[in-house]
């Protein structure tokens, strides 16, 4: 993929670095009117939003692609503690959280029947009962669904299916690194004005994935206690460490 340009937010928006990646100071309510205006508002065009979290720092710094992904992006806000961490060690700022589950319940429940969501990913049959949860919850209008186990010869065909939908909205639970470059490269052919990377939110709407409880999300530390019950997340404890230790080594350099 080529390197794209990375977007410059609006002057009401600072925009931090992390590590050559952009961070918005940006509050989940400002987010949300942001996206609002971006769906709704201002003319139709594609944005493409990144929640970012110590993962996505640590995978980045091998691949070029997912880095320039998150470079590109229209917004990027701060979805876990260990951003808002790094934030205040590097830059001595905090910076408000807007994670991925937040950012989709709250556009559901603030734009109900008008808002027109494709839900795109997470294993066949999920996102299905994802889209018949949201509209039982929150009235949404379904623009679309297909799951996210397709391989790359198919993106073309995939993008096209979504672009065609009418969607406002679409949610890409297809994983780290997948989810942002797949929006980023087809963000044209996907045609909605907003295109989230939202990795197991699919998976929670459907109920096939517990969420973390209130007191862990409201300390931002959801994460750990995932890591804690869920085997299948314990390979992911090594790139937190990581991203402690690139966070004091770039201390250290400074």
């Amino acid at each position: 993929m080529a390197r794209p340009t990375p977007t410059v937010p609006s002057a009401a928006t600072q925009r931090l670095t992390l590590f050559d990646l952009p961070l918005d100071v940006i509050t989940l309510e400002g987010t949300l009117d942001r996206l609002g205006e971006w769906m709704f508002r201002a003319p139709r065009s594609p944005h493409t939003v990144v929640t970012l979290n110590p993962e996505f720092i640590v995978q980045a710094q091998g691949r070029p692609d997912y880095a320039a992904a998150v470079q590109a992006a229209d917004l990027v806000t701060a979805d876990g503690v260990g951003i808002v961490w790094a934030a205040r060690q590097l830059h001595r700022r905090e910076v408000p959280r807007a994670p991925g589950y937040d950012l989709v319940r709250g556009l559901m429940a603030r734009h109900g029947p008008e808002l027109r969501v494709f839900f795109l990913g997470a294993k066949p049959g999920v996102a299905e009962r994802a889209a018949q949860n949201a509209v039982r919850d929150y009235g949404i209008q379904v623009a679309g669904v297909h799951h996210g186990y397709f391989d790359l010869p198919e993106d073309q065909r995939v993008a096209e299916l979504v672009g065609a939908s009418g969607a406002h909205l679409v949610l890409t639970a297809m994983g780290g690194g997948r989810q942002e470059t797949f929006n980023q490269y087809w963000r044209q052919v996907l045609n909605a004005p907003v295109l989230i990377g939202c990795g197991g939110v699919i998976d929670v709407l459907a109920g096939t994935a517990d969420l973390a409880p209130a007191w862990t999300r409201r300390l931002g530390v959801e994460f750990l206690w995932r890591v804690g019950l869920d085997r299948k997340r314990w390979n992911r404890a090594p790139r937190l460490a990581q991203f402690v230790r690139l966070v004091r080594a770039e201390q250290r350099r400074r």
